[in-house]
Order: structure tokens, then sequence, then C-alpha cells
């Protein structure tokens, strides 16, 4: 016991997380969402509208410590604002929202005055774009008649990248992949992911989707790009405002952004890989 112990331990250090914690949170989240839209797909759209409010109040706390003021209402209404309207409008319905909440949050910083108006004007426009603007294509993926399929591809393809390259990154990981930003990644680590992602991308597409592996593959690829490049923002945003974690809130994981880092590049690339095939088929080209 005491042997199964100290191998938890250093992985747990040369990780830089908690192991087991990290795992029974992920198989929660999964089982969360695949009920969600088992049963009524609204519930799921719900989901992220939640998380991107809480997200929202995890970023704006972060910005107070560079000192960078907010206001979380205002954000917490824009997030809530543009969910609904993807779930009601589709792309042109989150499109349209975002276009309105922009000026929106601008123009609420205008009685602050001149002094900090371009830093925190830009700190607006970035928490509305990465997490409400780009959540909204896990809703988008999810309104169809097959969201349930569409969204659970995504979690078998971000899974993949996430958990081979933890695994291969712990196991064999010598080569830091961008010491600067985020030490823990390495090369190792994301061929890994790109094994990986690829085969799991192939066999999800034909298992799920009920497409050709080679598509899966190739969204595969994609999502290791994209997940990769947002879990290092997160990691850039988070260096550079000196914090480890963005919350507590998940054990094993920190906050919801460190959980929804890779999720939220991934999501936009798959449907609109998704909606490349779609078009394709529709032509005949496929």
């Amino acid at each position: 016991m005491s042997d199964l112990h100290s191998i938890n331990e250093a992985i747990n250090k040369r990780a830089g997380r908690k192991l087991l914690p990290s795992i029974g949170v992920s198989i929660f989240l999964i089982l969360l969402v695949w009920f969600s839209l088992a049963t009524y797909r609204v519930i799921f759209a719900s989901i992220v509208a939640v998380a991107v409010v809480l997200g929202l109040r995890e970023l704006n706390n972060a910005y107070r410590q560079v000192g960078i003021n907010l206001s979380f209402l205002s954000l917490a209404a824009a997030g809530v604002g543009l969910s609904g309207a993807t779930w009601f409008g589709g792309v042109s319905g989150l499109a349209v929202a975002t276009a309105i909440a922009v000026p929106c949050l601008l123009v609420l910083l205008l009685p602050r005055g001149p002094e900090n108006f371009v830093k925190n004007a830009s700190a607006s426009t970035l928490a509305l774009i990465y997490l409400p603007f780009l959540a909204g294509f896990l809703i988008l993926l999810a309104r169809p008649y097959n969201g349930l399929e569409r969204v659970m591809t995504l979690v078998v393809l971000v899974g993949c990248n996430d958990t081979f390259a933890y695994l291969t990154g712990v196991l064999f990981g010598k080569h830091p992949l961008a010491p600067k930003i985020s030490p823990k990644k390495t090369w190792e680590g994301l061929i890994g992911s790109l094994v990986f992602t690829t085969i799991g991308g192939a066999i999800a597409f034909v298992a799920i989707m009920d497409s050709q592996w080679w598509l899966g593959a190739l969204a595969g690829l994609l999502t290791v790009f994209t997940a990769t490049s947002g879990d290092l923002i997160e990691s850039a945003l988070k260096r550079d405002m000196a914090i480890k974690d963005m919350g507590d809130l998940l054990p094993g994981h920190g906050g919801i952004l460190d959980r929804l880092d890779s999720v939220l590049f991934a999501a936009p690339a798959l449907w609109l890989a998704l909606e490349v095939v779609r078009r394709a088929q529709d032509s005949g080209l496929l």
C-alpha cells in the first residue's frame, strides 16, 4: 500500500496535479454531459451557460490581481446572453449577440473616464471572446438532432489529447515543449497525443458519428493542435498574472477555466470540420 502511495505521489509531482481526484472529476463531468444530452439538450446549453459564468468569475478575479477591475455582473449578463442567443439562434445568434455585447461592455466603461480605458476595454473584449463566444460552439455542436454524438465525439478527442499527452509526458517526457509558458508540457507528450488522438478520432468517427475513419483521423490531428494551443494560451494568461490555477472548484484540475482551456479552442475547430463534411456530403463530394 505504501508502494502505491509512493508511486501516486511521484506521478503527482511529475505531472503537477493530483491524479486520482482529477480522474474522478473527469468521469463526473463526462457523465453529466452525457446525461444532459441524452435527456434534454437544452440542459446541456444551461450547463454551458453556468460554466461560462463561473469561468468569467475566475477570470475577473484573476484580472483584479493585476489591477484590472471590471464589472462581473456585466460580463455574466453578456455570457448568459450569448449562450441563450446561440441556443435559440444558432451561429447567427452567436454572431449577432457578440456584436451587440462588445459595444455594450465598452459603453459601460465610459463612466470611469479615460484612465485605463484601453486596458479595461481590451480585458473586457478578451473575456467575452475567450469564454462566452468560444463556448458558444459547444452549444452549436449540441443543437442538431445528433448533438449527443457530436459533443461526445469532442469529449473523446479532447480526452485522448489531454490524457495521452499527460501519460506520455509523465512517463517519457524529457524535452520541454514551451518551457517559458508551461514547463510540464513536453514534446514527448505532444507526440503521444498526436498518435493516440488520431487513433481515437478515427474510432470515434466510425463508432459514434457513423462516418469515415480518415475524417476522424484528420479531426484528431486538428484537435491536438487546437486543444494544445488552448492549454498553452491559458498557461500564458496565468503566468502573466502570476497565478498557478484560475480557481479551486474542481479537485485535481483547478478552476473551471483550467478544465475548459483546451475544449474552448477544440470546439470551434470540430464544429467547422463537421460543417465542411456536411456540406461536402450534401453536394456529393463525399
